[in-house]
Parts: C-alpha cells; sequence; structure tokens
C-alpha cells in the first residue's frame, strides 16, 4: 500500500510542462517530494484531534476518526526498549547512525501484558509522597525526555517494549543515465544506499493522499520554476481542500 514515486513524477512533469513553463530536475522533485511527504503526515495527528472534537460520523467509508487512524495505522510499529543510562532507549536508538525514523511514542509496557503509565516529572514527585501511589512492579510508571523512557519503580532494568509511530522513508525517484544522450531513465530497483543507491522508494502515505501530495508539489515546483500561476492554482486546491476535510 504506497503511493507510487514515478507515478507522482511524471504527473507532475506533464503539468508544469504543458506549455513549456519549466523543468524539475530528479534532484529538485526528491527534495521536494520529501517535504511534501512530511508535511501530510504531520498533519494526521493535528487533524486526528480536530475530529476527536466533533460530532462522530458512523458511516462506512465516511468516517473522518477512522480515516485518519487508518493513514497513521501504517506507521504504527512496536520493539524492544534497550536499557541504557539512566533508563530505557526507545528502539533503535542504540543503531549507528543513532535512530532516525522514530516519531511518536506509544503504550509502553511491561512483561508483555502491563501498561506502564506516562506521569510528569511533578506528578512522580507526589505519588512517591504516599505508598498507596507510589510506583511498584504491580503498578509501574514512566518518564520520557530525549528519547530515554525512565521506569519505576527503577528495580525494573528489563522486559520493556513499547509501540511506536515511525517517521515515512523519504521518497526517492530513483535514476540511471542512458546514452548516447544520457538522459534520465526511471530505475524501479527498490532503494538501498549501498546495494542499490540509484534505486527508487515509493511515498509510504495512503493511496488515498496521491492527489494531495501532486498538488502539493506542484506548489513548491511552481516556487522552484518561478511560475506564479502553478503557485496560485495549487494554492488554491490546497486551500480548499483543507476547507472541505476540515468543515
Amino acid at each position: 500500500m504506497a503511493v507510487d514515486v514515478n507515478t507522482v513524477y511524471r504527473t507532475v512533469l506533464l503539468i508544469i510542462n504543458k506549455e513549456q513553463r519549466g523543468y524539475l530536475t530528479p534532484d529538485e522533485f526528491n527534495r521536494t517530494a520529501a517535504q511534501v511527504q512530511l508535511e501530510i503526515f504531520n498533519e494526521y495527528f493535528e487533524d486526528l484531534n480536530q475530529q476527536i472534537r466533533v460530532p462522530d460520523n458512523d458511516t462506512e467509508y465516511a468516517d473522518r476518526v477512522k480515516n485518519l487512524q487508518q493513514k497513521i495505522a501504517i506507521f504504527q510499529t512496536d520493539g524492544a526498549c534497550l536499557p541504557t543510562t539512566g533508563g530505557f532507549n526507545v528502539p533503535g536508538a542504540l543503531n549507528s547512525p543513532p535512530v532516525t525514523d522514530f516519531y511518536k511514542l506509544g503504550t509502553v509496557i511491561y512483561k508483555d501484558d502491563k501498561e506502564v503509565q506516562y506521569v510528569q516529572p511533578n506528578e512522580l514527585l507526589e505519588l512517591n509522597l504516599s505508598p498507596i501511589t507510589k510506583p511498584s512492579n504491580y503498578w509501574p510508571v514512566y518518564t520520557y525526555k530525549n528519547l530515554i523512557i525512565k521506569v519505576y519503580p527503577t528495580t525494573i532494568t528489563s522486559g520493556i517494549t513499547c509501540t511506536y509511530v515511525r517517521k515515512p522513508a523519504n521518497p526517492r525517484w530513483g535514476f540511471i543515465t542512458s546514452p548516447p544522450n544520457y538522459q534520465y531513465v526511471y530505475n524501479p530497483t527498490q532503494y538501498d544506499p549501498v546495494i542499490t543507491p540509484t534505486g527508487s522508494q515509493d511515498f509510504e502515505l495512503h493511496p488515498t493522499e496521491q492527489t494531495n501530495i501532486i498538488t502539493k508539489i506542484l506548489l513548491y515546483s511552481g516556487i522552484i520554476i518561478k511560475d506564479p500561476q502553478i503557485v496560485q492554482v495549487a494554492a488554491q486546491q490546497i486551500q480548499a481542500e483543507n476547507i472541505n476535510s476540515k468543515s
């Protein structure tokens, strides 16, 4: 389930080249596509927060809360939290280079079946004042800062896992150059920085985002090629879609 990067790039080029307005190079497209995908991804969480506060729509295919949750679910995953100085690292933080796809912490779990409750540091101080509310192995709590999960009581030194939302991989239109003119030729091979550095990476967003992706890329493309008409039309379309999706 993804949005084909070649389809998006070819569509963008078709639109901006229709009247010879300009040309968007693969590098310019890849940088713009990564920015657009991240913008759309970041909007999911604020949109979800907003939609939860409006009257529920329980229709099968038009439930906005459910649709947003499905889009976020693509990026939901889980993993072990390994011990480190002062607590536990979020999954992947010990990799080299350090974690690059971790975005938002979900549920922290102790021994696979006990949810660890999140508390603020000041709340932890208050909990520790009473033996009744003091954290225990039966009722553990945690604080979170700088990708470090600190679990209380501190006697818990293993058995911590968590769910989290990862960031989408940057889309990439990969290519090779073909003689004699050395034009850009699309390379559909899956991108790998070591094995296939000329390969491609599709957008990881839900397929329903294809139109949104193209419109937003066109907005940036108009700026890059200095075409105010493309910028204006794309901006109007984005504004209209935002009004419709949030009203």
